[in-house]
């Protein structure tokens, strides 16, 4: 099975670059302290890198 990772933002994205909001949308992540379950795969570990100053991230 494939491994599961949660993330949760927990920095406002307001005055971060455009690329930077958008990376945060495509993960799924609308408000604030809201967590969303992905599946841990290159990409997904791409993203969450690319905004790792933002959001926080949990094993499943």
């Amino acid at each position: 099975m494939a491994k599961e990772v949660i993330v949760t933002q927990v920095r406002s994205a307001i005055r971060r670059p455009k690329s930077q909001k958008r990376t945060l949308e495509a993960l799924g992540l609308k408000r604030l302290h809201r967590p969303v379950t992905k599946v841990a795969t290159p990409q997904i570990l791409g993203m969450i890198a690319k905004v790792s100053h933002l959001v926080t991230v949990q094993d499943k």
